[in-house]
């Protein structure tokens, strides 16, 4: 195999690199009771923690949901499994381990705002908050476009099928296949089998290409939502972990819209890469051709708004908390853009009285 940036080497000897701290070495971080409340709203400031205490966080979610005691998870498993994800995280501008705690947080926070205890099974609520953390692990920065016009090792390996998401799924088994960090040792074979399908099922559905056949596939079951049929639950799961992963922008202004720099860093960083390689370019990557207001008033309004509007169909107490924000969020763009357009416009105008003189 070619020198592999990741982690974790598929080779054909299956040896797997363990990770380096075999005991849990995060100080046990008491949560305040604020914390804990805060912990279960968007309004959650993700930017006010460091590392130890978001591993001190997510410990937290694991247990007051009931998925310790579900899953009759040893407590030094979970700690040591949960220091192993951040471990195989890498320190990219958008998609790191902070990236991974909001979209963990916001799962959790989406359980409690929905009520989803008593709609869904505690297995699949195991499921969601598991794939929620996994969802990016190891992800090297460059999105599946690069991964495939590059024909990178992971493309080649996944023959050009959401390069990102196989590995990410891949290296959270390969992290759970350590027994040291195996927070579901204690359950039965075949509900692992079940749990690891439906893990994998979620982190694919991650992958943005698939995104208008999941919301449309959603749209056709929720005016006849029906919680005991299986299909329509699975559909549901992965809308969640959707609407998750992209909810950045239902956060408040000064949580939402520090993510908006490290993405178009991220993107930057490709886009150069592309141009120096003599690959093709996505104009809302290029460097030349992108600002804060463009890069997100198409997104809010074409992505997150459609989406979140038709989960606010079967959750209508989304609205005012999720919903509202992402219209401000729209509003608060519209404007920046606004004064964009001026000042553009003014310079026009100016060169022109330049070039007349």
């Amino acid at each position: 195999i070619v020198n592999c940036p990741c982690k974790y080497n598929f080779s054909e000897d299956g040896k797997k690199l363990t990770p380096r701290r075999d005991v849990p070495s995060y100080p046990k971080y008491t949560l305040s009771q604020e914390t804990i409340e805060a912990l279960k709203k968007p309004t959650f400031d993700v930017w006010h923690w460091e590392h130890n205490e978001m591993l001190s966080c997510l410990e937290y979610m694991y247990h007051d949901l009931g998925l310790v005691k579900e899953f009759n998870m040893n407590p030094i498993t979970l700690k040591r499994w949960l220091l192993g994800i951040q471990e195989n995280y890498r320190s990219n501008p958008f998609h790191n381990f902070r990236h991974c705690f909001c979209v963990s947080q916001m799962m959790y926070g989406m359980i409690h705002l929905c009520n989803l205890q008593e709609k869904l099974t505690l297995t699949d609520m195991g499921i969601l908050m598991t794939a929620a953390v996994c969802h990016d692990l190891d992800h090297p920065g460059y999105n599946n476009t690069y991964q495939i016009n590059a024909r990178t090792e992971l493309a080649v390996r996944y023959n050009d099928i959401s390069p990102l998401e196989n590995h990410h799924c891949a290296v959270a088994f390969q992290i759970l296949s350590l027994p040291e960090c195996n927070i579901f040792a204690n359950v039965d074979p075949e509900a692992f089998k079940q749990i690891r399908q439906a893990v994998i099922t979620l982190i694919l559905a991650t992958d943005m290409a698939r995104h208008g056949e999941i919301l449309d596939s959603f749209k056709q079951k929720v005016d006849n939502f029906d919680f005991t049929n299986e299909e329509h639950v699975t559909c549901l799961k992965m809308v969640l972990i959707k609407c998750c992963d992209i909810s950045n922008e239902v956060r408040p202004t000064e949580v939402a819209e520090p993510w908006v720099d490290c993405l178009l860093e991220e993107y930057f960083m490709q886009s150069d890469r592309e141009k120096s390689e003599g690959l093709p370019v996505a104009p809302f990557m290029d460097r030349d051709k992108v600002t804060k207001p463009t890069a997100q008033i198409g997104f809010i309004k074409f992505v997150l708004i459609p989406m979140f509007e038709t989960v606010m169909k079967l959750f209508p107490q989304i609205e005012e908390i999720m919903v509202q924000p992402l219209r401000d969020s729209r509003d608060h763009y519209e404007e920046l853009k606004q004064i964009d357009d001026a000042m553009t416009e003014k310079k026009k105008t100016e060169n022109i009285a330049v070039v007349t003189l």
